[in-house]
């Protein structure tokens, strides 16, 4: 018997477009249940059935070593096509290595708030109480009425206090678990004796429109950011220049002199980080004036231009010895590989969403929603301050 983790995740979204790998807390949506089920022991398989190869490359692109990828048929990836018709299109067509005594778990994408104890948990509740299959639900304490003005789980003549109420238990549709045997014969993700794994409350939002995505960064920076990042500790930021501060683009006036394109959102960020007292810099590999009088006009601590310094980390190490402190102590946000070495030694390492491939799959970076010279800073700044 093995447990087989399944996650469907159509290229077609109507509400939110290609919302499975929409950047979610710095990562592609789909990302934080596979990395939940990648540290869950118990897990041996997980799955990750689409009809993208968009979504195929980006998810490859992690390196978890229990993924594997499953090409959804056309009619099993329709608007209309029930979840079922996925597990079953799957389980159809990989009979040669799949046993109906192995155990399935259905996980939803738009579900992030899962995290690894709860699938661990929820497979030892299963177990242990023998049942044929398992959902996860919320209690809601909320007071229902039916249409006919009667109430529906409460007496409103004797209001109880929300400690003393039981409230409902609601499907939160966080993930299912049934075994392929059972998925087969009844059709469906739910059979026989169910058991009910209970979950915290603010597992109750899946991400279906763009409120919820914002209802739900703020609930996972609150519940589930990753508590090795102490923002506290963060006493330095460094920046690149170009991809980063600009767009990257290359201009020249009639006369030949080059020009960058500034953005004066990231000019006030790197303001409110002096003001919380955090020291700021820029290393770039580039050489130019114009940069210097960039430096000058945001009043920053540090500029290191060229390659005299011997490189990104060197220079970076350099200023933590003037400033006394440890790499883990600084952030730096980089967009293309001469900043690889520096963005893998840093306490917190993040990148504009334009940045190359090799960047984003550094282990750990954050992959911000702005492209550079757009913002990308101020973004940053924000998300650091914002979990100080």
């Amino acid at each position: 018997m093995g447990i087989i983790a399944f996650i469907p995740v159509r290229g077609g979204s109507k509400s939110i477009p290609l919302k499975n790998i929409k950047f979610f807390c710095g990562k592609p949506l789909v990302y934080w249940n596979l990395k939940a089920l990648q540290e869950t022991n118990n897990v041996d398989k997980i799955i990750v059935s689409t009809d993208s190869k968009e979504i195929e490359k980006i998810v490859t692109n992690f390196n978890f070593s229990k993924v594997s990828l499953f090409a959804r048929s056309p009619e099993s990836a329709t608007d209309t096509a029930s979840t079922e018709s996925a597990m079953l299109d799957f389980i159809n067509r990989s009979k040669e290595w799949i046993s109906d005594n192995d155990i399935f778990i259905l996980v939803q994408a738009t579900s992030p708030l899962t995290q690894s104890k709860h699938f661990t948990e929820a497979l030892d509740q299963y177990f242990l109480n023998k049942y044929d299959s398992l959902l996860t639900c919320v209690r809601y304490k909320r007071f229902f009425w039916n249409a006919d003005g009667t109430s529906k789980n409460y007496d409103f003549k004797n209001r109880p206090r929300r400690q003393d109420f039981d409230g409902e238990i609601m499907e939160n549709g966080a993930f299912y678990i049934n075994s392929v045997g059972n998925i087969i014969k009844s059709g469906n993700r739910l059979s026989g004796k169910i058991g009910i794994y209970e979950m915290p409350e603010y597992t109750a939002i899946e991400i279906d429109e763009e409120e919820d995505w914002i209802v739900a960064e703020k609930i996972f920076r609150k519940h589930i950011a990753p508590p090795e990042t102490d923002f506290s500790k963060i006493k330095l930021f460094l920046s690149d220049v170009d991809g980063v501060l600009t767009d990257a683009g290359m201009y020249y006036s009639e006369n030949g002199d080059e020009l960058k394109k500034f953005n004066t959102h990231d000019g006030m960020g790197f303001r409110l980080l002096r003001e919380k007292g955090i020291k700021t810099g820029i290393i770039t590999s580039e050489d130019r004036k114009l940069v210097e009088r960039r430096f000058q006009k945001l009043q920053l601590d540090y500029l290191y231009q060229g390659e005299k310094f011997g490189g990104k980390l060197a220079a970076a190490k350099e200023i933590c010895t003037k400033e006394g402190i440890e790499l883990s102590e600084v952030a730096y946000i980089g967009d293309d590989i001469n900043c690889l070495e520096l963005l893998s030694n840093v306490g917190f390492a993040a990148c504009p969403a334009d940045a190359v491939d090799e960047i984003k799959n550094i282990s750990g970076i954050t992959i911000l929603k702005t492209d550079g010279g757009k913002g990308a800073v101020r973004e940053l700044v924000n998300l650091l301050l914002l979990n100080e």
